[in-house]
């Protein structure tokens, strides 16, 4: 170059200045902030001195370029990419980053990969609050615990710091948030192992698996890259309360594949159907009314279920469990495991059930009842409940008798009868009925003593009987027939032929009066008395003995002529036990 060229170039005019700045400033807003390439001069300590060509060096922690804890392998003149934050601070260096350049080229390559649905590569660094940390190449991600793996992961170690594949779910660079999970990917890997697997597969296989898993309802069964289910109650034809008491994780077990289902991809599995069915020819093997042996292996709430063979169980329900005990747990009746001989009642193929009863293998409590205590014969025994309609007897056998409300007197109310009554009271009664199809027993307490409406066979219309005032009441007074338990009731009406002697109130209990029967009534269980009626009687008998209404004697003079005969032969009477003394 010549020296007026170099003179030019080191005194440039104002308008070439003007131009030089503009395009250095140009230069410099397209340059920072930006990634830029330059070039390693050297390397001091831990830190490598970069050229990116602005004249000007910055410096570089050596550990911006490690990847995943590795030591970085750099040497002068390597040429390396680097992030510009500033030309020039204030000691004159330029400001260089390479994480964050490594971190826009991997924003820029992930949010393609991100938008494309496809797996991105990273490695598990750190765990946080929730989850874990992913290094994608200089993007940290986010990795929530639930996306670790299909199932939950005890201990993280072994994948920590291992490259691995990963599905974005979710970015925000404005942020700086990417959110990533690694089940995804299993699941999306296991589906195709899956569909080919169950693609090989078929219902009525059988196949040989490994015991994976335990739970209450059953077992899963690792079948080569795909598990099926194994439930309980597939595992034996006799019941299993729990899978482990035929299976224990590591076993390796021969299965038949009952079903398949294409959409879900979920493969059922069976063991006791690779077992002869016990069920088959059930019928001729328990015809019904037989008695068997068998074991008590559950107990609820209904009833208990019996084995009566390996595979076989029938349910003794809790109404044929007992003759006597009613409202009772069947755990009070049967203990499980315990041998008990039960009946046979019904058998349902179809439905695999047995019907099984325990009380018919005992004698029926109300036939023995009735063998040795036939109809009228008399019983005693405590009161063991009283209720509103009777009392409850207890009897032998273990079995209770009513008394029922009309069964307990014969003259009272039942309602005002039950009140002599308490429970525990030892009382007598009598057998009326026993029906042992219907498990009951009626007795009777009024029937100890005879019905005294059999009295009623004495007396007939027109007889002159004697009563005893009991109760004087408004419109009439009850009364006592002598020689009898029976009772009447005189109405108001009847108490006299004269009118003014109509009244109740001139009668006191304990008085004595005579009467005429003028009513006998068995059926309804009813005599009637009445003074009225034996006082017309009586007038009628006079009339016709001492005088008629032609012979123009007064109804006085005839009275008095019949009171005068009957004490002359009251008289009479008592002079001849005077003699006879």
């Amino acid at each position: 170059m010549s020296q007026s060229a170099v003179a030019k170039e080191l005194n440039p005019t104002h308008e070439e200045f003007a131009a030089l700045l503009a395009e250095s400033l140009q230069k410099e807003d397209v340059i920072e902030g930006s990634v830029v390439k330059g070039k390693i001069v050297g390397i001091e300590k831990d830190l490598a001195v970069i050229d990116v060509g602005l004249k000007m060096e910055g410096r570089v922690p050596l550990r911006e370029f490690s990847l995943a804890g590795k030591t970085p392998d750099l040497k002068v003149g390597d040429e390396v990419e680097v992030y510009l934050e500033r030309v020039e601070n204030a000691l004159g260096e330029a400001v260089l980053s390479r994480d964050k350049a490594r971190r826009e080229e991997s924003w820029n390559r992930l949010e393609k990969q991100f938008e494309k649905g496809e797996k991105v590569s990273g490695v598990i660094f750190n765990k946080v609050k929730g989850g874990f940390t992913v290094d994608l190449d200089g993007a940290v991600a986010f990795l929530p615990g639930s996306q670790v793996d299909i199932r939950p992961v005890r201990d993280i170690g072994p994948l920590m710091h291992q490259p691995q594949q990963f599905q974005i779910l979710k970015m925000d660079r404005r942020r700086g948030n990417i959110v990533v999970s690694r089940r995804s990917v299993l699941e999306e890997t296991r589906a195709e192992q899956r569909a080919d697997i169950v693609a090989r597969l078929e219902e009525g296989q059988v196949i040989d698996g490994l015991v994976k898993n335990i739970t209450d309802y059953g077992a899963f069964i690792d079948l080569g890259g795909i598990d099926g289910l194994l439930h309980v109650t597939d595992m034996a034809w006799r019941r299993v309360n729990h899978p482990s008491e035929i299976l224990n994780v590591g076993d390796t077990v021969k299965v038949q594949i009952i079903r398949i289902n294409p959409e879900t991809q979920r493969i059922s599995l069976g063991m006791k159907q690779l077992q002869a069915d016990p069920w088959q020819s059930i019928e001729s093997k328990y015809p019904v009314g037989t008695r068997v042996t068998g074991t008590v292996t559950n107990i609820a709430d209904y009833g208990a279920f019996v084995e009566l063979e390996p595979g076989v169980e029938g349910l003794i329900h809790v109404s044929e469990m007992s003759w006597t005990k009613k409202n009772v747990h069947p755990g009070k009746i049967v203990s499980t495991s315990q041998q008990v001989e039960v009946q046979v009642l019904e058998v349902d193929p179809n439905k695999r059930r047995i019907s099984l009863g325990l009380k018919q293998t005992q004698d029926n409590p109300w036939e023995s009842f009735l063998a040795t205590h036939p109809k009228g014969s008399e019983v005693e025994g405590p009161i063991r409940n009283i209720t509103e309609f009777g009392l409850f007897i207890g009897l032998d056998g273990g079995v209770d008798g009513m008394v029922h409300l009309s069964d307990l007197d014969w003259q009272r109310p039942g309602d005002e009868a039950i009140k002599d009554y308490k429970k525990g009271d030892v009382v007598k009664a009598t057998v009326l009925d026993v029906d042992s199809q219907k498990e009951r027993i009626s007795l009777g307490i009024k029937q100890l003593g005879g019905d005294p409406i059999d009295t009623l066979g004495k007396f007939k219309k027109g007889d002159v009987v004697t009563c005893e005032v009991v109760a004087v009441q408004e419109n009439g007074i009850e009364v006592k027939l002598a020689d009898s338990d029976l009772t009447a009731f005189v109405k108001r009406s009847d108490l006299s032929r004269d009118r003014s002697e109509q009244r109740p109130e001139r009668f006191n209990v304990g008085d004595k009066v005579d009467a005429a029967v003028t009513t006998v009534d068995k059926a309804a269980r009813r005599i009637s008395v009445s003074v009225k009626a034996l006082e017309i009687a009586e007038e009628k008998q006079a009339v016709a003995q001492y005088g008629s209404s032609d012979s123009g004697a007064s109804l006085g003079d005839i009275f008095k002529a019949a009171i005068k005969k009957r004490e002359n032969e009251d008289g009479s009477e008592e002079e001849e036990t005077a003699s006879e003394e």
